[in-house]
């Protein structure tokens, strides 16, 4: 295995060649020694990664999203007060494409506590926030300068669960919009439920669905949600009890149906385990799933037959690391890249196109702390 240190990368960490030019971009928690975003280069031509170091200094950008047009960056801050009130922060970046450096546009209250994730609805002129220690969740236009603004709704979630410890009440832990971008959806772990908003694209405020929300197993407490790119399907990661949820999708109405649940992890496997990321194959056939614990990626083949989206296991394959928490497929669909936060290293691996399996490439970068990876196409 070829191990290489962060920020130096002599001569490179090799990768196949891809058809176009990609950036990297890291966002870490900075408790350590992380000041905020890192990035890498792609070199198709010379076949090498390369690093291009700190791009933004700011703190605990545990999540980040990319607008649509590849022009501007958007991170949370995870962080309990901001400017003395119990906020976090949402902050918003231009992205130079050359050099990869983020410059800071503005920053605004995430208006909830711990922000733990960011998305951008389909049309790129709103950001939406997930706060994982208030339990609520917030949308914001985006200026004409590609700053934040106020945010044009703020919904705090209500409920608890059966777990004392992780479910006293609500914790928005994801939001994200649907395909056709009529709807947002969010994941809260601590109420067991997926709740679901009709979204007014014309000035970005989002409203209880009917129903407004489907219940998941007690205890679950779901995570993440993944959109199936073909079929009308949505997967819900579920963190405490190491589950992945088929729904059927009504498109129309906005409503989700149980459909199947499987667990994330071998059935003989006893330790402590929390999945944390899932990301379904551009191709629709794959859903890849990291577990933190049994330090893991599970891999599942999605039935395309008969267009059910049902799930049979293809294996789990060691991360390399420890605590993996998001992962992201390259722009080519052919390499997954971890995340492994505890152990401060990336660690790539190849897709078998066929079976969905993952093989080490043997190439390891080492960032402190790395929570999120996001790619972005560089055109130039």
């Amino acid at each position: 295995m070829v191990v290489l240190a962060f920020p130096i990368l002599a001569m490179g960490a090799t990768l196949d060649a891809e058809k176009g030019e990609y950036l990297l971009f890291v966002g870490t928690y900075t408790a350590k020694d992380s000041r905020g975003i890192y990035a890498y280069r792609s070199q198709p031509a010379s076949n090498k990664l390369i690093p291009l170091g700190l791009v933004a200094e700011t703190p605990s950008p545990s999540f980040l999203a990319i607008d649509p047009a590849g022009r501007l960056l958007y991170a949370v801050n995870e962080l309990e007060k901001y400017k003395g009130e119990a906020t976090g922060t949402v902050s918003a970046f231009a992205i130079d494409k050359k050099s990869g450096k983020l410059s800071l546009l503005n920053e605004v209250s995430s208006r909830g506590t711990d922000p733990c994730y960011v998305s951008l609805d389909k049309s790129g002129k709103f950001v939406l926030v997930a706060n994982y220690g208030s339990g609520s969740v917030a949308v914001f236009p985006v200026l004409k300068d590609s700053g934040l603004g106020e945010a044009t709704s703020v919904v705090q979630h209500t409920g608890s669960g059966p777990d004392r410890e992780r479910q006293e009440g609500p914790h928005a832990h994801w939001i994200g919009v649907t395909p056709d971008n009529r709807f947002a959806m969010s994941a809260d772990l601590g109420s067991d439920r997926v709740e679901v908003y009709r979204l007014n694209v014309s000035d970005g405020s989002i409203s209880g669905n009917d129903p407004a929300f489907v219940k998941v197993e007690a205890g679950s407490g779901p995570r993440h949600i993944a959109f199936h790119p073909k079929f009308e399907f949505v997967y819900v990661l579920s963190e405490l009890k190491s589950t992945v949820s088929i729904f059927s999708y009504d498109a129309r109405r906005g409503t989700l149906q149980p459909y199947q649940t499987v667990r994330t992890i071998p059935d003989g496997f006893t330790g402590t385990n929390n999945p944390a990321e899932i990301e379904i194959h551009p191709n629709g056939r794959f859903l890849f799933i990291s577990n933190r614990g049994h330090d893991s990626i599970a891999v599942f083949a999605i039935d395309q037959m008969k267009r059910r989206g049902t799930l049979s296991l293809v294996g789990h394959f060691s991360t390399q690391g420890k605590k993996p928490r998001n992962f992201e497929i390259d722009p080519g669909g052919t390499r997954l890249f971890v995340a492994n936060q505890d152990s401060g290293n990336i660690v790539i691996f190849d897709i078998d196109q066929a079976t969905g399996k993952l093989t080490p490439t043997g190439q390891v970068l080492r960032v402190d702390s790395p929570v999120c990876l996001k790619f972005m196409p560089t055109p130039l």
